[in-house]
């Protein structure tokens, strides 16, 4: 098994590559959106999450995407299944196991960048409009279940490069 990334590896990748964000460690417990936002005192649309998907195409290996969405909104598998082109039952999250060896986060504190593994990301067009929304940052995985980390939503475009979709 793969090294399991921690928020020191997520520290590491912030400030190696000059990011504007800032990790909240030892939050407690927030095994929900409500949760986080409560303890960081923000609306839960503030709260993002970044989720691993695979497209299961016959013949072929599974492809894995990355989407980051807001915590409290589902992604719809059949917007993934009409971008990617195929059948929606081919999308489907990603094993914990599987989020750990690719993304080297273990699920439930995933941030949306410094992966072990270059993956396509697709970021939630509802996304794009939290600022403007609610005056603030958003927040994100901070690398384990105790640690958040915030950052501006142009940040997090321009570190993640992604593929703007409504897949909410």
């Amino acid at each position: 098994m793969s090294h399991q990334f921690t928020p020191i590896d997520l520290q590491h990748f912030i400030t190696t590559h000059n990011i504007t964000a800032r990790l909240h460690h030892n939050l407690g417990d927030t095994p929900t959106v409500p949760a986080a936002a409560a303890v960081l005192g923000v609306q839960p649309e503030q709260i993002i999450k970044t989720l691993l998907f695979t497209i299961a195409r016959t013949g072929q290996p599974s492809q894995a995407i990355v989407v980051i969405s807001h915590g409290e909104k589902r992604v719809d598998r059949g917007k993934l299944a009409e971008r990617y082109g195929v059948a929606k039952g081919r999308i489907s999250m990603a094993a914990a196991e599987v989020v750990l060896e690719l993304i080297g986060y273990p699920a439930g504190g995933v941030p949306p960048f410094g992966h072990r593994t270059k993956l396509p990301i697709l970021v939630d067009q509802a996304v794009l409009g939290v600022e403007e929304r609610w005056g603030g940052p958003i927040f994100g995985g901070g690398g384990d279940h105790r640690t958040m980390m915030e950052l501006s939503v142009e940040e997090l475009l321009r570190v993640t490069q992604p593929e703007i979709l409504a897949v909410s």
